[in-house]
C-alpha cells in the first residue's frame, strides 16, 4: 500500500494533467457507473417484487373457488389440504383463514424481523344467494429478494468498477503517449529558447506523417517554428535599422539648428547639443518636460504655455507652425528664435510625437524690432498703434477683395475706465490697459490684429472670415476674458468692455466708414448695459444722431422743467398696509414725447449730466414725502434709485444732507437704492460713503439683487437694510419651480443677515400669496398700483381700495 501511495505521488507531479484528465474519468465514470447500477439492480428488485404479486394474484384465481367450495361444504381436510398446496408456493410462508362467523384457521409462520407483503380476499358461495364464507391473508416473505438485491449490487459494483479503472489506466496511458510527452518537449524548448539558439527547430519525437503536420500538436510546432524564423528576421531588420537611426542620430545631433523631439503630449524626449549651445539647458535636465515650461518663473512658464497652446492648435489644424518666437534662456536672457514645427507621423499618417527645430536670430530681430516700434506700436500696451491698424485694415481689405472673404472690424472701449483713472490713478489705468491689451489678443488667432487707438479705445481686426458668425465668437471670447477682477494696486477691480463690429464689404467697403460704423455700434452695445457687443445696423446711424442731439435736449431740460417724478407704492406683504413709495424718473420732451430712463440716464452717466439730475430727484421725492404726511395722516417713506456716477461724485453725501434740511423730511424716511454693480466696486471710498448715510439714519437698500453678480460677502460687509429682489425671477415664480426656489433662498438669506426683503414686479394675487407665505416683508408692481405722476398718485392715496393707507 505505501508503495502505490508513493507511485501515485510520483505520478501525479510528473504528469499533473494526465493526473487530473485520470481523476476526472474515474470520477465520472464512477458516478455514470453508480446510477447505471442502481437503475439496474432496482428495476431487478421491482420485477422480483412483480412475480410476487402475480403469484399471491394467481392463489386468489387459482384457489379462491375451491376453497369456497370446501368451506361451504366444511369439508376441513379437504381445505387443510389446499391450505398446504398454497402453503408450499415458493416465499408464502404464512396464511390465516378468517371462517364466518368468529372462527379462524392458522397455517404456517411469520420469520421475526422479516420483511413482508400480504394479500387478502374474500371467500364466498354463489347460490340463489350470495353468501360470504370467510377471508383468506396471504403473507410472503421478502427477505429472498433483498438477498438477492445485495448480491447483484456487490456483483455489479466490483466488475464496474475494475472495467472503469481498466479504461482509464488505457487512457490514460494513450494520452500521455500522444499528447503529454510531446507538450513536456514543447515546454523544455520553450524554457531554452533564447536569441542564441534561434537555429534549433522544435522537433516532436513522432514520425512526420501528413496526419501527424495536420494535427493540433503538428500545428502548434509548425507555430513556434515560423514565428523563431520571423523573429531571426526581425533580429536582422533591426540591426539594419539600428545602422540607419545611428546615422540619423548623428546628423541631427551635429546639426547647426536646434532640435526637439516630444511625445503626443508634447514632453521632450529628445534634445541636440546645438539646443544646449543656445539655450543653457542640459538635455538630461529637461526630458519629459514641456517646451514653454522649461524656466523656473511660473510667469513666464505660463505665457510659454500659452504660446504652445496656440502652437498646438495650429499644428494640428494645418499640420505645420512656423514663427518667431522670443525665448528665454537658462540664465533669463531673451533671444528670438525662428521656429518650425511639425508632426512626427507613422505609416498611417497618424501623429506621434513633433519635430521642433529652432534657428537664433536675435541680432537680425532686434534691429527689425527697434525701427517697427518706433514707427507702429504703441509704447504702453506693445500694441500696433492707429496707422499701423489702418494699413493693416487697408491690406486686410484689399486680400479679401481677391479672395472674396470677410473682414470683420471691432471697436472697443473699456466701460468705467475713466472711474478707475479718477479713482486709482493713472498708474493704475495704465497696467489695466496693458492687462485689457493682453487679454483681447488672448482671444485672437495669429492673422488677427488688435490695436490701441488711443485712451480706452481699441480695434480688432479679423481677416479671412467666411462668415459673420466668427465675429461673434471673438467678441464672445473677449467679454469672457473681461468676466475675473483687474488687481490694481492690491485691490479687486471689475472692468468690462463694450463692443462694436462692422463686417466688410456687408457694412461698408472702405476703412473708414467701416471704423465709422464699428464706433456706432459700439455705442449700442454700451446702450444695452455694457459688458455686451453689438453689429452695425443701417438704423445705427440715426442712433448716433438721435443721442447727438437727446444729449443737447438733455443739457436744457432741467431748467425747462421737463423732468417729472412718477411714484409707486410698497406695501407690506402681510397686511397690505402702505410701507413707502419709489420715485421713478421721467422725462416728457415736445419732441420726443415721454422718455423712459433706460434712454437717457445711460447717455447722463456718460456726460455727467446725471449728477444736477440726481440732486433734483433727491429734492423733489424729499417734498413729496413731506406732502403726503397731510395727506395721509401719518409718515410715508420715499425710496430714490441713485446711479453709480451720481454716488462717487464727491458732492454726493452733501447734496442728500441738502435735500432732507431743504424739505424737512426725517432721514430715516429716506432710502437710496444702489446697484449691485456699485457695491462691488470695493474701494475705501465706497465704505465710507455708505457708513456716512447709515450713521445719518438714511435706510440703504440693494436694487436688483440678483441680475448683476449677487456679491454676498459685501452684503454682510455694508450697512444695507433692504434687498430688493429683481422681478425678472418674480414674474415666473408662480410657472417656474427653478424660480419660486431661487426666490425663496434670496429670502431667507437675506433674512439671516438681518436685511428686510421687497418683491418687485408683482402683477398677480397669487404670487402676494406666494411671497406672504415665503416670509417676504414687502411687496411692490402693478397688482398694486402703477407708476403715477404726483398729482394721479395723491389722489390714489385717497381712493385706492386695495392698499391700507
Amino acid at each position: 500500500m505505501p508503495k502505490l501511495s508513493t507511485r501515485l505521488q510520483r505520478f501525479r507531479k510528473g504528469s499533473p494533467l494526465s493526473f487530473r484528465l485520470l481523476a476526472w474519468i474515474l470520477l465520472f465514470s464512477s458516478a455514470f457507473t453508480l446510477i447505471a447500477s442502481a437503475i439496474q439492480i432496482y428495476s431487478d428488485y421491482r420485477k422480483d417484487l412483480s412475480l410476487i404479486d402475480n403469484r399471491m394474484a394467481v392463489v386468489e384465481s387459482g384457489y379462491s373457488s375451491s376453497l369456497a367450495r370446501s368451506l361451504w361444504a366444511l369439508d376441513q381436510k379437504l381445505l387443510q389440504t389446499q391450505m398446504e398446496g398454497i402453503l408450499s408456493l415458493p416465499d408464502i410462508v404464512h396464511l390465516r383463514l378468517r371462517i364466518e362467523p368468529d372462527s379462524e384457521l392458522v397455517m404456517g409462520e411469520i420469520p421475526r424481523g422479516a420483511q413482508i407483503t400480504s394479500h387478502s380476499f374474500n371467500l364466498v358461495h354463489q347460490g340463489d344467494e350470495m353468501f360470504k364464507l370467510g377471508e383468506l391473508t396471504v403473507t410472503a416473505d421478502l427477505d429472498r429478494v433483498y438477498q438477492e438485491m445485495k448480491r447483484k449490487v456487490g456483483i455489479i459494483l466490483a466488475t464496474q468498477f475494475l472495467k472503469t479503472f481498466f479504461v482509464s489506466i488505457l487512457i490514460i496511458w494513450i494520452f500521455q503517449y500522444f499528447v503529454t510527452r510531446h507538450l513536456s518537449t514543447m515546454a523544455t524548448y520553450a524554457r531554452d529558447f533564447s536569441l542564441k539558439n534561434l537555429s534549433r527547430p522544435l522537433e516532436l519525437d513522432r514520425p512526420d506523417t501528413p496526419s501527424n503536420r495536420r494535427d493540433e500538436l503538428g500545428r502548434v510546432t509548425d507555430a513556434i517554428n515560423q514565428m523563431r524564423e520571423r523573429l531571426n528576421d526581425d533580429i536582422a531588420r533591426q540591426e539594419r535599422d539600428a545602422e540607419q537611426i545611428r546615422k540619423f542620430s548623428k546628423a541631427i545631433e551635429q546639426s547647426p539648428s536646434s532640435v526637439l523631439m516630444c511625445d503626443r503630449q508634447w514632453r521632450i524626449e529628445f534634445a541636440n547639443q546645438k539646443f544646449t549651445q543656445l539655450t543653457g539647458y542640459d538635455a538630461k535636465s529637461i526630458l519629459g518636460k514641456h517646451p514653454g515650461s522649461l524656466g523656473e518663473n511660473n510667469i513666464e512658464n505660463r505665457e510659454g504655455r500659452h504660446l504652445w497652446q496656440s502652437i498646438r492648435l495650429q499644428v494640428q489644424r494645418v499640420g505645420v507652425w512656423q514663427g518667431e518666437v522670443n525665448s528665454i534662456r537658462k540664465n533669463g536672457e531673451r533671444f528670438w528664435e525662428q521656429l518650425i514645427v511639425t508632426p512626427i507621423k507613422d505609416g498611417a499618417g497618424d501623429a506621434t510625437g513633433y519635430l521642433i527645430l529652432g534657428e537664433d536670430i536675435s541680432i537680425r530681430k532686434r534691429y527689425e524690432q527697434q525701427l517697427l516700434r518706433q514707427a507702429n506700436y504703441d509704447i504702453l500696451t506693445g500694441l500696433p498703434n492707429r496707422m499701423l491698424a489702418l494699413d493693416r485694415l487697408k491690406l486686410a481689405l484689399a486680400q479679401a477683395r481677391r479672395e472674396n472673404t470677410l473682414v470683420g472690424v471691432m471697436f472697443l472701449d473699456l466701460d468705467n475706465f475713466k472711474h478707475v483713472n479718477d479713482t486709482l490713478g493713472h498708474d493704475a489705468g495704465d497696467s489695466l490697459l496693458i492687462e485689457a491689451a493682453r487679454r483681447i489678443s488672448s482671444c485672437l488667432r495669429g492673422t488677427s490684429t488688435v490695436a490701441r487707438l488711443g485712451g480706452d479705445e481699441f480695434l480688432v481686426i479679423l481677416p479671412g472670415l467666411t462668415g459673420p458668425d466668427a465675429t461673434s465668437q471673438v467678441a464672445d471670447r473677449i467679454l469672457k476674458t473681461f468676466a475675473p477682477p483687474y488687481i490694481l494696486n492690491g485691490q479687486e477691480v471689475f472692468v468690462t468692455t463694450s463692443i462694436g463690429i462692422a463686417i466688410f464689404p456687408t457694412d461698408s467697403d472702405n476703412s473708414g466708414t467701416l471704423l465709422q460704423h464699428a464706433d456706432a455700434a459700439m455705442y449700442q452695445a454700451k446702450h444695452k448695459g455694457k459688458s455686451a457687443f453689438a453689429h452695425f445696423a443701417p438704423e445705427m446711424t440715426e442712433v448716433s444722431h438721435e443721442r447727438l442731439q437727446m444729449e443737447s435736449r438733455m443739457r436744457r431740460a432741467l431748467e425747462l422743467e421737463e423732468f417729472e417724478l412718477y411714484f409707486q407704492p410698497i406695501v407690506h406683504t402681510d397686511s397690505g398696509n402702505l410701507c413707502s413709495v419709489e420715485a421713478l424718473l421721467r422725462w416728457n420732451n415736445p419732441s420726443m414725447g415721454m422718455v423712459m430712463p433706460d434712454r437717457f440716464i445711460p447717455l447722463a452717466e456718460e456726460t455727467g449730466l446725471i449728477i444736477p439730475i440726481g440732486e433734483w430727484v433727491l429734492e423733489e421725492a424729499c417734498k413729496a414725502a413731506v406732502s403726503w404726511k397731510e395727506t395721509a395722516g401719518r409718515n410715508i417713506g420715499i425710496s430714490v434709485n441713485v446711479s453709480p456716477r451720481q454716488f462717487r461724485d464727491p458732492g454726493f453725501t452733501e447734496a442728500v444732507m441738502r435735500a432732507l434740511s431743504a424739505s424737512g423730511l426725517e432721514a430715516d424716511q429716506l432710502e437710496l437704492e444702489i446697484t449691485e454693480r456699485l457695491i462691488l466696486d470695493n474701494s475705501i471710498e465706497t465704505a465710507e460713503i455708505l457708513r456716512q448715510l447709515d450713521r445719518s439714519g438714511i435706510r440703504l437698500s440693494v436694487d436688483d439683487f440678483g441680475t448683476g453678480y449677487s456679491a454676498l460677502s459685501y452684503l454682510k460687509s455694508y450697512p444695507f437694510d433692504t434687498l430688493k429682489i429683481d422681478k425678472s425671477f418674480i414674474q415666473d415664480v408662480m410657472k417656474e419651480p427653478e424660480d419660486a426656489s431661487l426666490v425663496r433662498a434670496i429670502i431667507n438669506m437675506a433674512h439671516s443677515l438681518g436685511l428686510s426683503v421687497i418683491a418687485e414686479g408683482v402683477e398677480e394675487e397669487p404670487q402676494t400669496h406666494f411671497l406672504k407665505q415665503e416670509g417676504c416683508d414687502f411687496c411692490q408692481g402693478y397688482f398694486y398700483s402703477r407708476p403715477l405722476p404726483a398729482k394721479d398718485f395723491e389722489n390714489w392715496l385717497k381712493t385706492n381700495q386695495r392698499v391700507q393707507i
